[in-house]
């Protein structure tokens, strides 16, 4: 199997420090604002071994939607979790080779990343722990891997 589990969920909020205080309250979640400017703030909080990504955004209203169950829509996006290192770049090559992807690999710093749409046009990504991580260095989106090129 190439995929060990869930990377993280997306999330949007209207109130990231209300967000966080029920997540690290009732579950002890962790979090590491990772972004935060004027009309944007980005926010990972740590569920275990899982993590949501928190976005609030000005004038986004979208998180005040609350709709019964299957009428919800679409998620924002789903992102798997390679299972190694080897793995990601097998998933990666796959998924060039379909044009679900231009193979573009981002570095989060604790996270590689490379997105890709399904066949219903779902944006999802594949992530992986980044090997060559540096400790408390959170690289934000679009940020390329020195590992990766993407017509590798």
């Amino acid at each position: 199997m190439l995929l060990s589990g869930i990377n993280h969920v997306a999330v949007l909020t209207g109130d990231s420090a209300r967000f966080i205080e029920f997540y690290e309250a009732v579950f002890d979640a962790t979090h590491d604002v990772i972004q935060d400017q004027p009309g944007f703030r980005m926010t990972i909080v740590w569920i275990g071994s899982a993590e949501l990504n928190v976005f609030q955004l000005a004038d986004n209203h979208e998180h005040e939607r609350q709709v019964p169950i299957f009428g919800r829509g679409r998620l924002d996006h789903l992102a798997l979790e390679a299972a190694s290192i080897e793995a990601f770049e097998t998933i990666r090559a796959r998924l060039v080779e379909r044009g679900a992807s231009d193979g573009f690999v981002t570095d989060f710093g604790h996270i590689l990343s490379v997105f890709f749409r399904d066949p219903d046009g779902l944006e999802a990504e594949v992530c992986v722990v980044n090997p060559d991580a540096e400790p408390g260095v959170h690289n934000p989106p679009g940020t390329p891997a020195r590992r990766f090129h993407p017509a590798d």
